[in-house]
């Protein structure tokens, strides 16, 4: 088969195709050829696999191309991130929507010249949830809680579910959508997400660094971790029409968490050195933007699949540890750790 993955430069996608690669198949069939996009370079180990087609530049520009190449399979994560999109109102119409029905119309036109019906896996967000006055957010949303966005992040995710779900019943694509929990702990540099927070109060602590919490202590959120988050991307992709039971988008599974719940966490896994590096300073445009998300949810229907959430937050930090110690670069990021510190 042949293989597509948008973003595949950024932290979930390049740990998706890593997965894959190792895999070597899919839905049973085996992964012949590998094209990877994303409009920054692809990691090193990536880049320099023979079997990676790396085809680097703004997706909306790459997209007209696609229609040739007859792809099996795409897994679309490439979007502007949440923070981006509030800041820049055209930046996240062109990144998300425009690009979306560029690569969803050139799929199609690949079908309507004889290529196989392509399965896609689009990665929207449980930020297609918000208040709403008519119908107000239940303490954890599931998969039939209204989706109502109250920010232009996840209108976009739930347009583009819309999209997929309609070129679906149309048969240019075999869609389908994974609502991805905020996903902690990113390494790195924080990016341009509202959400970057979730991450940022558990990183810079284990690298010996202040981080500032941007919202209170009793915010809470539904949290996932990379590797839960790439199982349920390929569960999804996998799973027969009949196994997702109707609609077409799903929750993943998430550990429902306060802030307070993640710091108690930090404190148990690397001590209280750690945790009193995280200071509370408020910033209402932040926590505006999270006040109009979900405070937890639930995934039955990811359940059926076979996905399930983290044992607890704790777990999340550890694997992130494991992460960090695995890779060549990592000590720095755990600079602050005690040296007994994050044992499994």
């Amino acid at each position: 088969m042949k293989l597509l993955i948008t973003g595949a430069g950024g932290f979930i996608g390049a740990r998706l195709a890593r997965a894959l690669l190792a895999r070597e198949r899919l839905a049973g069939q085996r992964i012949d050829q590998t094209v990877l996009t994303d409009q920054v370079p692809l990691p090193p180990d990536l880049a320099r696999d023979p079997r990676v087609d790396a085809r680097i530049g703004p997706l909306l520009e790459l997209c007209p191309g696609f229609a040739a190449d007859r792809f099996d399979g795409v897994f679309h994560l490439a979007s502007a991130v949440s923070g981006e999109c509030e800041a820049d109102f055209e930046l996240g119409l062109r990144s998300n929507l425009d690009t979306t029905r560029a690569l969803l119309d050139a799929l199609r036109g690949g079908v309507t010249a004889g290529a196989p019906v392509p399965r896609l896996v689009f990665s929207s967000s449980v930020a297609v949830f918000g208040p709403d006055p008519s119908s107000p957010l239940p303490a954890r949303v599931d998969d039939t809680t209204l989706p109502a966005p109250q920010t232009s992040y996840g209108t976009h995710k739930l347009m583009c579910e819309y999209l997929i779900a309609d070129y679906t019943r149309k048969g240019f694509i075999d869609g389908r959508s994974a609502r991805l929990m905020t996903v902690t702990v990113r390494p790195g540099r924080p990016n341009g997400a509202a959400s970057s927070f979730f991450s940022g109060i558990i990183r810079e602590p284990l690298a010996g660094v202040e981080s500032i919490c941007p919202v209170g202590p009793d915010v809470s959120h539904p949290l996932t971790s990379p590797a839960r988050t790439v199982d349920g991307l390929i569960a999804v992709y996998e799973a027969s029409r009949e196994a997702l039971g109707g609609r077409l988008a799903l929750n993943l599974p998430a550990v429902n968490a306060r802030v307070s719940d993640m710091l108690d966490a930090l404190e148990a896994v690397a001590g209280r050195e750690v945790r009193n590096r995280v200071r509370f300073v408020p910033d209402p445009v932040i926590a505006g933007i999270v006040a109009n998300w979900p405070a937890g949810a639930t995934a039955t229907r990811a359940a059926r699949l076979g996905l399930h959430p983290d044992d607890d937050f704790a777990a999340i930090i550890r694997q992130y540890i494991d992460d960090q110690r695995a890779s060549p670069d990592g000590s720095a990021a755990l600079a602050g750790l005690p040296a007994n510190g994050g044992s499994a």
